[in-house]
């Protein structure tokens, strides 16, 4: 039954604001596991001479579920007996602080690193369907290619045989796919030559390409990196301002002592990390759909608990998003409404989300002090 509606003069009253503001602080964000109002979202609720108003910013892409929001902020108010509300809900991401003594990478708010301890556990496909999971969000997004000696990301994004253009001889512009801007060394040389490069040369390599590539205004760049702890990941972690991390690893116990390692030297390098991805927590059977955890179970869970950082997702080892990746299509791309596609979705939400909570750059803000002798 719906409550009679009240005038604007009842609804100034405090209390009756206040007991509207509660009930909207108890509603769930989708995909971010946190309240309405708490970190990463900011909640504003007035009463004037036209009813009531109520602001929503949201510091995270959230295109295909906005309106979802809106509709609920809309019954808590009808519940109240407020009548039609102005509601207005929009998202502004922000930048987010680095390691201190960095700056922000010129044309990008967040750098994300996309990490794993070792190779094989589908660190590359993730990163890829990440990012065009936040593009397709309404996100401003790119993907470097970070793995020098092995890059994947040309033949996942379909451009194998493209080459980035120069305007000036100095910087590149990123290749466009799937909504992305993407760079990556695969672009530069041929497919079957090999880096036989000694790390002085590759962390320069990959310098190189994140700086001298023209970023055009980027809410996320995704950096897809090598597995391991080495010299790039070092580079990356020390001197590239990096706003927060994902593990992502398998359920057994081989990948996740090397995920350990990853985790261990973000978090000695002050990055944030953002929380845990499970890859291939199930095999899931092409003909009959039968799902088996052959990797194990809750090693994914069990790592985000040690750490202290939410488990963003599970996924199942498909053979569609495997196909996907190989044919050069993402599965989010491909298919946005396929189940994998889905969870995939939602982790990249959920991935905004901790960004979002996590402290911002204000750097940008403080004034420019230059001393000069009389």
């Amino acid at each position: 039954m719906r409550a009679t509606a009240r005038t604007p003069q009842e609804m100034n009253d405090k209390s009756a604001l206040a007991a509207i503001e509660s009930d909207l602080l108890s509603i769930d964000v989708p995909a971010t596991g946190r309240l309405l109002g708490s970190e990463g979202t900011q909640l504003q609720i007035v009463a004037d001479q036209q009813g009531i108003k109520v602001d929503v910013t949201l510091g995270f892409p959230a295109a295909s579920w906005i309106s979802a929001l809106r509709e609920r902020i809309q019954a808590v108010v009808d519940g109240a007996g407020a009548g039609q509300a102005r509601i207005d809900v929009e998202t502004r991401i922000e930048s987010h602080s680095v390691a201190h003594g960095l700056k922000p990478l010129p044309g990008v708010k967040n750098i994300i690193a996309v990490a794993s301890g070792k190779g094989g556990v589908g660190k590359s496909t993730i990163a890829a369907n990440l990012a065009v999971a936040c593009a397709l969000e309404g996100a401003a997004v790119g993907l470097l290619d970070a793995d020098i000696y092995g890059p994947s990301q040309p033949t996942m994004l379909g451009l194998e045989s493209a080459r980035p253009e120069s305007t000036d001889g100095k910087s590149m512009e990123p290749l466009i796919a799937h909504g992305l801007q993407t760079m990556s060394i695969g672009y530069l040389v041929d497919d079957r030559q090999p880096m036989a490069w000694r790390g002085p040369m590759v962390t320069s390599a990959l310098t190189q390409l994140l700086n001298q590539t023209n970023w055009k205004d980027l809410d996320y760049l995704f950096v897809d990196m090598p597995p391991g702890t080495g010299d790039i990941q070092l580079t990356l972690a020390q001197r590239v301002p990096v706003s927060g991390a994902i593990i992502v690893t398998t359920p057994q116990n081989v990948a996740l002592a090397d995920a350990r390692k990853a985790a261990e030297m973000f978090r000695k390098v002050n990055v944030p990390l953002l929380g845990i991805v499970e890859n291939m927590s199930t095999h899931v059977c092409s003909s009959c759909g039968h799902e088996e955890p052959v990797f194990g179970t809750a090693g994914g869970s069990a790592l985000a608990a040690e750490y202290e950082v939410p488990l963003l997702g599970q996924l199942p080892l498909v053979l569609d998003v495997r196909a996907a990746a190989d044919a050069g299509t993402p599965a989010v791309a491909l298919d946005p409404a396929a189940a994998v596609a889905i969870r995939l979705r939602e982790i990249a939400q959920r991935v905004a989300g901790e960004l979002a909570a996590t402290g911002r750059d204000y750097s940008h803000l403080f004034p420019k002090i230059s001393v000069e002798d009389a």
